[in-house]
């Protein structure tokens, strides 16, 4: 077979995944050029594909479905070790991915920014669940699963001076004010402070998750899964300044490991496209509208039978249903 009919190949199989991904086609690129996105995207395919795996031509297959989104994409990462300076140097993301990714940063940045002060409170309500694992007394070690109700409003201080509360089903709290907001704490005013370059971003994230996390630590979570984690909270907990959003979903574009998963359903029933990285045979999700791009949850899914559920479950997920700001916490946003 020649290097012409290798082409034509790898253009079929590239072509069969697009049209298997409901608002993920290349028409849909928001910006002009699409040939050439198109050929470096089947630069990127041809470089992650093992020879023999090109040689055999089996058809990339998608499966469909909350479900079969367990193993959606059939596409295996090497990870190798990176440093905080250089962590494009290790296995790539998934192409389609990063190519979502970059659609939901643009409709991130392009969001009217929320108008606020400080004193002013970010309000965010959210619905969810998740499993917590007990051991049964004298059930010789096993373990019975407890489902609970992890729905909640929040109010964060804008500045950090006032502290954030809480109110779940079992009651409200309140807390201190925060002394060093950072990324696992964060104000609007501190991701304001944060730079707009994904590079330069990532490249603080995980200085950040080294140190919790890199060698010698004793995590077994490791930088490249924290820094998505850490990404994903710092989108969900508090509304972010638009070119500061965009930045991180640019930024976890970069990150090893990020795949594509065609459909996902948050808390709140609703169905989206989502991207996701795997870790210790489970798949964290982020989810969002195949319309607008904007975030609607995230989850978390076990893909090997264990205590915490069979393969395929959810063990824990989380919807945003409404985002505001309110001058002082218990308030609800005006409509």
């Amino acid at each position: 077979m020649n290097a012409a009919d290798d082409a034509r190949n790898e253009r079929s199989e590239h072509d069969e995944l697009l049209r298997r991904l409901d608002g993920i086609s290349d028409g849909d690129l928001p910006f002009r050029a699409q040939r050439p996105i198109k050929a470096h995207l089947m630069r990127e395919i041809a470089q992650a594909e093992p020879t023999a795996r090109r040689r055999s031509r089996r058809p990339l297959v998608v499966s469909l479905g909350v479900v079969a989104a367990a193993c959606a994409v059939a596409v295996t990462f090497t990870l190798s070790n990176n440093t905080p300076a250089e962590p494009a140097r290790a296995a790539r993301p998934e192409p389609a991915a990063v190519q979502l990714l970059d659609r939901v940063a643009l409709a991130a940045g392009s969001a009217p920014a929320p108008v606020v002060r400080d004193g002013q409170f970010l309000y965010t309500k959210t619905v969810g669940q998740s499993v917590t694992l007990s051991e049964i007394p004298g059930g010789g070690g096993e373990m019975e699963r407890i489902p609970s109700d992890d729905s909640a409003e929040y109010w964060h201080s804008v500045d950090g001076s006032a502290g954030w509360a809480e109110r779940t089903a079992t009651g409200s709290e309140t807390y201190p004010p925060e002394v060093s907001p950072n990324f696992n704490a964060p104000t609007y005013r501190f991701l304001e402070s944060l730079p707009t370059d994904p590079d330069r971003l990532l490249k603080l994230i995980y200085e950040d998750t080294e140190k919790q996390h890199g060698a010698g630590s004793g995590s077994t979570t490791g930088p490249d899964q924290q820094a998505f984690v850490a990404i994903g909270d710092m989108l969900g907990r508090v509304q972010a300044p638009p070119g500061l959003s965009a930045a991180l979903y640019r930024a976890a574009a970069r990150i090893p490991g990020v795949v594509l998963a065609p459909e996902a359903t948050d808390a709140a029933g609703r169905t989206g496209v989502a991207v996701a990285r795997v870790h210790k045979d489970e798949r964290t999700e982020w989810i969002f509208d195949k319309q607008s791009m904007r975030l609607l949850g995230s989850r978390t899914v076990v893909l090997k039978d264990s205590a915490w559920g069979k393969a395929g479950e959810t063990v824990s997920t989380r919807a945003i249903v409404a985002q505001g700001v309110t001058d002082r916490p218990g308030q609800l946003p005006r409509q």
